[in-house]
Protein backbone atom coordinates (compact mmCIF):
# COMPACT_ATOMS: atom_id res chain seq x y z
CA UNK A 1 0.00 0.00 0.00
CA UNK A 2 1.60 3.83 -0.80
CA UNK A 3 2.22 5.79 2.34
CA UNK A 4 0.16 8.95 2.13
CA UNK A 5 2.00 10.34 5.13
CA UNK A 6 4.98 10.13 6.43
CA UNK A 7 6.41 12.40 9.27
CA UNK A 8 9.82 12.06 10.54
CA UNK A 9 11.28 13.95 13.62
CA UNK A 10 8.55 16.22 14.32
CA UNK A 11 9.47 19.11 16.61
CA UNK A 12 7.24 21.82 18.22
CA UNK A 13 8.34 24.40 20.55
CA UNK A 14 7.13 27.72 21.85
CA UNK A 15 9.94 29.23 23.22
CA UNK A 16 11.09 27.04 26.62
CA UNK A 17 8.12 24.66 26.31
CA UNK A 18 8.24 21.60 24.05
CA UNK A 19 5.00 21.01 22.77
CA UNK A 20 5.79 18.08 20.48
CA UNK A 21 9.07 16.28 20.86
CA UNK A 22 10.71 14.64 17.80
CA UNK A 23 8.38 12.21 16.72
CA UNK A 24 7.83 9.89 14.07
CA UNK A 25 5.22 7.93 12.33
CA UNK A 26 3.50 7.06 8.66
CA UNK A 27 0.01 6.55 7.51
CA UNK A 28 -1.05 4.03 4.88
CA UNK A 29 -3.08 4.40 2.15
CA UNK A 30 -6.69 3.39 3.83
CA UNK A 31 -5.48 2.94 7.30
CA UNK A 32 -7.39 4.70 10.03
CA UNK A 33 -4.94 5.39 12.39
CA UNK A 34 -5.78 7.40 16.21
CA UNK A 35 -3.98 9.73 17.58
CA UNK A 36 -4.31 9.42 21.35
CA UNK A 37 -3.01 11.34 24.36
CA UNK A 38 -4.55 13.69 27.42
CA UNK A 39 -5.22 17.41 27.02
CA UNK A 40 -2.02 18.73 26.66
CA UNK A 41 -0.19 15.71 24.62
CA UNK A 42 -0.02 17.56 21.65
CA UNK A 43 -2.12 16.14 19.30
CA UNK A 44 -3.70 19.09 17.88
CA UNK A 45 -0.22 21.01 17.44
CA UNK A 46 0.47 17.73 15.78
CA UNK A 47 -2.47 18.41 13.54
CA UNK A 48 -1.97 22.25 13.53
CA UNK A 49 1.49 21.22 11.69
CA UNK A 50 0.08 18.65 8.77
CA UNK A 51 -1.85 20.94 7.81
CA UNK A 52 1.21 23.34 7.51
CA UNK A 53 -0.97 26.08 10.19
CA UNK A 54 2.38 25.93 12.49
CA UNK A 55 5.61 25.90 11.08
CA UNK A 56 7.35 22.72 13.20
CA UNK A 57 10.83 23.78 14.69
CA UNK A 58 12.67 20.67 13.16
CA UNK A 59 11.58 17.49 11.33
CA UNK A 60 9.78 17.15 8.01
CA UNK A 61 6.00 16.10 6.76
CA UNK A 62 5.82 14.89 3.49
CA UNK A 63 2.00 13.54 1.46
CA UNK A 64 2.41 10.96 -1.22
CA UNK A 65 6.44 11.51 -0.59
CA UNK A 66 6.69 14.89 -1.61
CA UNK A 67 7.17 17.41 0.81
CA UNK A 68 4.76 19.73 2.23
CA UNK A 69 6.82 22.75 2.16
CA UNK A 70 7.88 22.36 -1.12
CA UNK A 71 4.28 20.92 -2.77
CA UNK A 72 1.91 22.85 -0.62
CA UNK A 73 -0.67 23.70 -3.16
CA UNK A 74 -0.68 20.55 -4.72
CA UNK A 75 -0.71 18.42 -1.44
CA UNK A 76 -3.37 20.77 0.23
CA UNK A 77 -5.92 19.94 -3.32
CA UNK A 78 -5.80 16.20 -1.65
CA UNK A 79 -6.12 16.47 1.78
CA UNK A 80 -9.16 17.80 4.09
CA UNK A 81 -9.64 18.64 8.04
CA UNK A 82 -12.85 18.64 10.32
CA UNK A 83 -12.42 19.92 13.84
CA UNK A 84 -15.48 20.93 16.52
CA UNK A 85 -13.02 23.65 17.28
CA UNK A 86 -12.98 25.67 13.67
CA UNK A 87 -15.42 27.71 12.23
CA UNK A 88 -17.53 28.71 8.77
CA UNK A 89 -18.74 31.77 8.05
CA UNK A 90 -21.17 32.65 9.91
CA UNK A 91 -23.69 34.68 7.51
CA UNK A 92 -23.12 32.29 4.37
CA UNK A 93 -25.79 29.27 4.42
CA UNK A 94 -24.40 25.96 4.53
CA UNK A 95 -25.07 25.46 0.89
CA UNK A 96 -23.20 28.46 0.34
CA UNK A 97 -19.90 27.48 2.29
CA UNK A 98 -19.98 24.08 1.13
CA UNK A 99 -20.20 25.53 -2.70
CA UNK A 100 -17.44 28.51 -2.21
CA UNK A 101 -15.16 25.74 -0.53
CA UNK A 102 -15.98 23.06 -3.43
CA UNK A 103 -14.86 25.75 -5.58
CA UNK A 104 -11.39 26.55 -3.72
CA UNK A 105 -10.80 22.89 -4.45
CA UNK A 106 -11.30 22.93 -8.28
CA UNK A 107 -14.50 20.65 -8.12
CA UNK A 108 -15.84 20.47 -11.69
CA UNK A 109 -19.72 19.37 -10.47
CA UNK A 110 -20.43 21.34 -7.65
CA UNK A 111 -23.60 21.52 -7.14
CA UNK A 112 -23.77 17.46 -7.88
CA UNK A 113 -21.35 17.19 -5.21
CA UNK A 114 -22.57 19.36 -2.94
CA UNK A 115 -25.78 17.66 -3.06
CA UNK A 116 -24.42 14.11 -3.01
CA UNK A 117 -22.21 15.31 0.82
CA UNK A 118 -25.78 16.92 1.85
CA UNK A 119 -27.44 13.99 1.68
CA UNK A 120 -24.95 11.71 2.16
CA UNK A 121 -24.38 13.33 6.16
CA UNK A 122 -28.38 13.16 6.36
CA UNK A 123 -28.31 17.82 6.19
CA UNK A 124 -30.05 17.95 3.32
CA UNK A 125 -32.28 20.34 5.82
CA UNK A 126 -30.03 22.19 6.82
CA UNK A 127 -28.56 23.65 3.70
CA UNK A 128 -30.43 26.71 3.57
CA UNK A 129 -29.73 27.63 7.21
CA UNK A 130 -26.74 30.44 8.09
CA UNK A 131 -24.31 28.44 9.80
CA UNK A 132 -24.00 30.42 12.69
CA UNK A 133 -27.81 29.65 13.43
CA UNK A 134 -26.87 26.25 13.91
CA UNK A 135 -26.48 24.07 16.91
CA UNK A 136 -22.91 22.86 17.87
CA UNK A 137 -23.85 19.19 16.40
CA UNK A 138 -25.56 20.09 13.28
CA UNK A 139 -21.67 22.55 12.68
CA UNK A 140 -20.32 19.50 12.99
CA UNK A 141 -22.31 17.51 10.78
CA UNK A 142 -21.29 20.11 8.40
CA UNK A 143 -17.81 20.26 9.30
CA UNK A 144 -17.59 16.58 8.38
CA UNK A 145 -19.30 17.45 5.07
CA UNK A 146 -16.89 19.64 4.01
CA UNK A 147 -14.05 17.69 4.02
CA UNK A 148 -15.20 14.92 1.80
CA UNK A 149 -16.21 17.55 -0.24
CA UNK A 150 -12.55 16.61 -2.65
CA UNK A 151 -12.29 13.37 -2.72
CA UNK A 152 -9.45 13.42 0.26
CA UNK A 153 -6.90 10.73 0.13
CA UNK A 154 -6.60 11.60 3.68
CA UNK A 155 -8.53 13.22 6.38
CA UNK A 156 -7.35 14.56 9.62
CA UNK A 157 -10.22 14.62 12.04
CA UNK A 158 -9.92 16.48 15.38
CA UNK A 159 -12.19 15.47 17.44
CA UNK A 160 -14.93 14.83 14.86
CA UNK A 161 -17.83 13.60 16.93
CA UNK A 162 -17.40 15.41 20.13
CA UNK A 163 -20.20 17.19 19.97
CA UNK A 164 -22.79 14.57 18.61
CA UNK A 165 -25.32 12.73 20.31
CA UNK A 166 -24.24 8.96 20.27
CA UNK A 167 -27.37 7.81 17.81
CA UNK A 168 -25.56 10.44 15.07
CA UNK A 169 -21.75 9.86 16.34
CA UNK A 170 -22.48 6.00 15.13
CA UNK A 171 -24.07 6.81 11.72
CA UNK A 172 -20.96 9.25 11.36
CA UNK A 173 -18.56 6.13 12.42
CA UNK A 174 -20.09 4.17 9.87
CA UNK A 175 -19.57 7.07 7.15
CA UNK A 176 -16.35 7.54 7.84
CA UNK A 177 -15.95 3.20 7.24
CA UNK A 178 -17.91 3.05 4.22
CA UNK A 179 -15.45 6.05 2.50
CA UNK A 180 -12.94 4.60 3.34
CA UNK A 181 -13.71 0.73 1.78
CA UNK A 182 -15.02 3.09 -1.19
CA UNK A 183 -12.24 5.37 -1.94
CA UNK A 184 -9.55 4.22 0.37
CA UNK A 185 -9.46 7.12 2.01
CA UNK A 186 -6.72 7.47 4.87
CA UNK A 187 -7.43 8.94 8.24
CA UNK A 188 -5.42 10.40 11.44
CA UNK A 189 -8.64 10.50 14.14
CA UNK A 190 -7.95 12.28 17.43
CA UNK A 191 -10.90 11.23 20.21
CA UNK A 192 -11.26 10.87 23.70
CA UNK A 193 -14.21 8.32 23.26
CA UNK A 194 -12.03 4.88 23.59
CA UNK A 195 -14.91 2.82 21.77
CA UNK A 196 -14.99 4.78 19.13
CA UNK A 197 -11.48 4.67 18.57
CA UNK A 198 -11.61 0.55 19.25
CA UNK A 199 -14.27 0.73 16.54
CA UNK A 200 -12.85 2.77 13.59
CA UNK A 201 -8.81 2.61 14.06
CA UNK A 202 -6.77 0.18 12.47
CA UNK A 203 -4.14 1.72 14.93
CA UNK A 204 -3.14 3.77 17.55
CA UNK A 205 -0.66 6.34 18.92
CA UNK A 206 -0.57 7.07 22.30
CA UNK A 207 1.27 10.47 23.11
CA UNK A 208 2.15 12.31 26.02
CA UNK A 209 4.04 15.21 26.90
CA UNK A 210 4.74 15.54 23.38
CA UNK A 211 6.45 12.05 22.54
CA UNK A 212 5.10 9.26 21.27
CA UNK A 213 5.23 6.76 24.53
CA UNK A 214 2.71 3.46 22.49
CA UNK A 215 2.51 2.28 19.40
CA UNK A 216 -0.39 -0.66 18.66
CA UNK A 217 -3.52 -2.07 17.28
CA UNK A 218 -6.19 -0.57 19.87
CA UNK A 219 -6.67 -4.62 21.22
CA UNK A 220 -2.82 -4.76 20.91
CA UNK A 221 -2.78 -1.58 23.27
CA UNK A 222 -5.53 -2.84 25.86
CA UNK A 223 -3.48 -5.80 26.19
CA UNK A 224 -0.83 -4.09 27.52
CA UNK A 225 -3.11 -3.72 30.72
CA UNK A 226 -2.48 -6.67 32.92
CA UNK A 227 -5.40 -6.04 35.59
CA UNK A 228 -8.85 -7.23 34.64
CA UNK A 229 -11.96 -5.98 36.22
CA UNK A 230 -14.27 -7.65 38.57
CA UNK A 231 -17.55 -6.84 39.35
CA UNK A 232 -19.46 -8.34 42.59
CA UNK A 233 -23.16 -7.83 43.81
CA UNK A 234 -21.88 -8.99 47.40
CA UNK A 235 -25.29 -10.27 49.37
CA UNK A 236 -23.27 -11.24 52.33
CA UNK A 237 -19.81 -10.72 53.17
CA UNK A 238 -18.72 -7.37 52.34
CA UNK A 239 -15.99 -7.11 54.71
CA UNK A 240 -14.76 -10.43 54.43
CA UNK A 241 -14.31 -9.90 50.58
CA UNK A 242 -12.47 -6.66 51.07
CA UNK A 243 -10.22 -8.21 53.51
CA UNK A 244 -9.25 -11.03 51.02
CA UNK A 245 -8.41 -8.12 48.44
CA UNK A 246 -6.05 -6.12 50.85
CA UNK A 247 -4.18 -9.52 51.72
CA UNK A 248 -3.45 -10.66 48.26
CA UNK A 249 -2.92 -7.03 47.44
CA UNK A 250 -5.91 -6.65 44.63
CA UNK A 251 -7.10 -3.31 44.36
CA UNK A 252 -11.25 -3.39 45.52
CA UNK A 253 -13.40 -0.47 45.88
CA UNK A 254 -17.18 -0.85 46.91
CA UNK A 255 -19.82 0.96 46.24
CA UNK A 256 -23.25 0.33 48.60
CA UNK A 257 -23.75 -3.64 47.38
CA UNK A 258 -21.34 -3.28 44.47
CA UNK A 259 -17.24 -4.20 45.08
CA UNK A 260 -15.19 -3.27 42.00
CA UNK A 261 -12.20 -5.48 42.04
CA UNK A 262 -8.74 -5.40 39.78
CA UNK A 263 -6.71 -7.88 39.61
CA UNK A 264 -4.25 -10.25 37.28
CA UNK A 265 -6.86 -12.83 34.93
CA UNK A 266 -4.88 -15.58 36.07
CA UNK A 267 -5.71 -14.97 39.87
CA UNK A 268 -9.20 -14.40 39.14
CA UNK A 269 -9.89 -18.68 40.24
CA UNK A 270 -7.73 -18.04 43.56
CA UNK A 271 -10.07 -15.11 44.07
CA UNK A 272 -13.54 -16.85 43.58
CA UNK A 273 -11.87 -19.96 45.68
CA UNK A 274 -11.36 -17.41 48.83
CA UNK A 275 -14.55 -16.20 48.35
CA UNK A 276 -15.73 -19.63 48.38
CA UNK A 277 -13.72 -20.39 51.56
CA UNK A 278 -14.84 -17.44 53.32
CA UNK A 279 -19.00 -18.19 52.49
CA UNK A 280 -19.08 -15.28 50.70
CA UNK A 281 -22.56 -15.10 49.24
CA UNK A 282 -22.92 -12.97 46.15
CA UNK A 283 -25.86 -12.69 43.24
CA UNK A 284 -24.23 -11.45 40.30
CA UNK A 285 -20.74 -11.86 39.35
CA UNK A 286 -19.26 -9.10 35.96
CA UNK A 287 -15.63 -9.68 34.18
CA UNK A 288 -14.64 -7.18 32.11
CA UNK A 289 -10.90 -7.49 30.46
CA UNK A 290 -8.84 -4.54 29.88
CA UNK A 291 -9.62 -2.16 27.35
CA UNK A 292 -8.11 0.82 25.16
CA UNK A 293 -9.84 3.21 28.27
CA UNK A 294 -7.97 0.90 30.30
CA UNK A 295 -4.63 1.49 28.78
CA UNK A 296 -5.57 5.35 28.24
CA UNK A 297 -6.14 6.10 32.13
CA UNK A 298 -3.09 3.90 33.50
CA UNK A 299 -0.63 5.41 31.17
CA UNK A 300 -2.00 8.86 32.21
CA UNK A 301 -1.72 7.69 35.83
CA UNK A 302 1.55 6.76 35.41
CA UNK A 303 2.97 10.48 34.05
CA UNK A 304 0.33 12.10 36.88
CA UNK A 305 3.01 10.48 39.44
Amino acid sequence: METVLEVKNLTKKFGGFTAVDDISFNIKEGEIVGLLGPNGAGKTTTIYMLLDILTPTNGGISYFGKDLVKNRSEIMHKINFSSTYVELPWRLTVNQNLEVLARLYGIKDIKGRVAKILDIFDIVDLKNKKTGTLSAGQKTKVFLAKAFLNFPKILLLDEPTASLDPEIAAKVRSILLEERKKFKTAMLFTSHNMTEVEEVCDRVIFINHGKIIAEDTPLGLASKTKLTSVRLTIVDGMKRTVAVCQKNKWQSKAEDRILNISLAEKSIASLFQLLAKEEVEYSEVTIQKPNLEDFFLSEVGKYAK
